[in-house]
């Protein structure tokens, strides 16, 4: 029998071991979700059933917490409860949750067509360095912080190609006695991240020019030394759409707006899924390909064209 170890510690020597093999974003990412979430739960519990853990997430769906939000605990905890059962602190518990289906169907924010050529045209006719950043993100779906994290040298127009291989964000950090953010210049999101995105003609016609007279170790947003950061960037991009008298809508709508655009344009998924840079095509199939009424009715045509 083994003697049960108050679920708090087990944590707390979870979080010594797996800081040695995870990168600093990803362990104050996990930080932030045993702090505000976890601990106030099942800290003080000697031993974490599975209907604990079902009524947590009942609780935290009432809270208005996302099925993916609660999904990333749960596989944090999960590693928390392993942790202990492989080192003898806790008995191994089968845990097995049940999630409510999801009804609403959850829509992403996209730039109709007229929008998006009214923004690039404008970009065209008013350059700045930020405003170049949101040209490069509709013309190459990059994610915020790998734009900003974007130097000239990572421009290359001898071959029309944009590297995709650092990104900046700013993490929490939380430590035995004090909180705070702090920005990091680190790896971007997963290995399938680190990426080659082809230049459209009119991107790499802007380009050319400037990349005679700058600096290729500054920043493209900033053209300097030191870089902005998402947050900064983020209200930047806020006023720059309210001053065209645009929708509302997140920064990230950029990159859905170039996923939709391929897909539109007939690109095949599994390009348009490494152009972005996911870890597998399933990820751009759920987000981006939804078939609409004209395409369904095209593939009824053909499928009865075949019983004729």
């Amino acid at each position: 029998m083994i003697a049960e170890t108050k679920f708090s510690k087990i944590v707390a020597l979870w979080k010594e071991d797996k800081k040695q093999y995870v990168k600093r974003s990803t362990f104050a990412a996990y930080t932030l979700l045993i702090e505000n979430h976890i601990l106030p739960t099942f800290g003080e519990m000697a031993l974490v059933e599975e209907q604990d853990v079902q009524t947590f997430v009942f609780r935290k769906l009432n809270e208005g917490l996302s099925h993916k939000t609660i999904k990333d605990i749960l596989i944090v905890l999960k590693m928390i409860l392993r942790f202990g059962a492989k080192n003898q602190m806790t008995e191994y518990r089968q845990i097995d949750i049940k999630f409510p289906t999801e009804r609403d169907k959850h829509s992403i924010d996209i730039l109709n067509r007229s929008h998006q050529k009214q923004i690039m045209e404008y970009i065209r006719l008013h350059f700045t360095f930020k405003n170049l950043g949101i040209y490069i993100c509709l013309s190459a779906g990059m994610r915020i912080g790998e734009i900003c994290a974007l130097t000239w040298d990572d421009l290359d127009v001898e071959n029309g190609i944009i590297h995709v291989r650092k990104t900046i964000q700013r993490i929490y950090v939380i430590e035995e006695h004090r909180k705070y953010t702090e920005v990091i210049l680190d790896t971007p999101k997963t290995k399938n991240s680190i990426r080659e995105i082809p230049m459209t003609k009119n991107l790499l016609k802007m380009i050319r020019p400037i990349k005679k007279i700058v600096n290729g170790n500054f920043y493209v947003l900033t053209n300097e030394p030191k870089p902005t950061e998402p947050r900064t960037y983020r209200n930047y991009y806020k006023q720059f759409m309210q001053s065209l008298g645009l929708p509302l809508m997140k920064f990230h709508g950029l990159r859905h707006s170039f996923a939709t655009r391929c897909i539109e344009s007939k690109c095949d998924y599994k390009t348009v899924s490494v152009l972005l840079g996911h870890s597998n095509i399933s990820t751009t199939l759920n987000l981006y390909v939804h078939p609409n009424l004209e395409q369904k009715k095209r593939c009824m045509e053909q499928m009865s064209r075949l019983l004729r």
